[in-house]
């Protein structure tokens, strides 16, 4: 049994699949429907959907495109995008969704993850948390898809919303984000080391040693994977695809 969990992290923009770098220069990259399908065939065992259009937009979550890919998906799913009420959280929920996934609200609306967690328990509640250096070298939350900066540390944020309620957190580096070149081995260290929930890595997965390492050298519990399982080749071709299980077994289990 593999004791790491690969997840393929999808991004959402107006009800397509879509990709960038480092939270800029979006394409689109196919149907999330079919994604979820070929993702069922690839036996992937979770899978998290991140409508980065909601927020801007001031909308909620696109509740009949979830809806489809809860009657489609053979795996548990995450979701997270415009997620301001206590009645979303419900409805997500009730049509199927397994853990939902909050950011922006959890900065402008800290006590919605304690509300969250009492409907749901904390174990469904994901906080989503994107990080990024300023031109000091210091680490700083941002939110809003990474468009405005809460000045906050992402050590004691992350502190703050384990404190508030969250079940697990969501790290993403902004600056490796789409970028294959690994993650950000010490933020991840840092945060994983300073909470007691589960810490998802996020941003910058470029091959199956760059998993291994965000693992085994910095102690995240699990591992979300976006380009690496989108494009392939260095002229980033679409290809929807996940590792084998004997290659995760072999890498993660020795």
């Amino acid at each position: 049994m593999l004791k790491t969990r690969i997840i393929p992290s999808l991004l959402l923009k107006n009800a397509g699949l879509v990709k960038g770098a480092q939270f800029k220069n979006h394409k689109y990259v196919g149907d999330p429907i079919n994604a979820v399908k070929i993702f069922n065939e690839k036996e992937a065992d979770e899978l998290v959907f991140l409508d980065i259009s909601a927020t801007i937009q001031n909308c909620g979550p696109n509740f009949e495109l979830l809806k489809d890919i809860a009657s489609e998906a053979f795996m548990p799913f995450g979701y997270g995008g415009g997620i301001k009420t206590i009645k979303q959280v419900e409805k997500l929920f009730w049509i199927g969704t397994e853990k939902v996934i909050i950011n922006s609200q959890a900065f402008y609306n800290p006590i919605f993850i304690s509300e969250a967690s009492s409907v749901a328990g904390a174990s469904s509640i994901v906080v989503s948390i994107d990080v990024k250096k300023t031109l000091f070298g210091k680490y700083e939350v941002f939110v809003k898809n990474g468009t405005v900066n809460t000045k906050e540390s992402p050590i004691e944020y992350s502190k703050k919303m384990e404190e508030l309620g969250a079940g697990e957190l969501i790290i993403c580096s902004i600056s490796n984000e789409g970028t294959g070149k690994g993650f950000d081995l010490k933020l991840m260290n840092e945060i994983s080391s300073s909470v007691d929930i589960p810490v998802i890595a996020s941003g910058g997965a470029g091959t199956l040693q760059d998993l291994y390492d965000v693992v085994k050298i910095s102690g995240v519990s699990a591992v979300s994977v976006g380009d690496m399982f989108v494009f392939y080749g260095k002229h980033k071709a679409v290809l929807i695809t996940y590792p084998k299980y004997s290659e995760m077994i072999e890498l993660f289990n020795n």
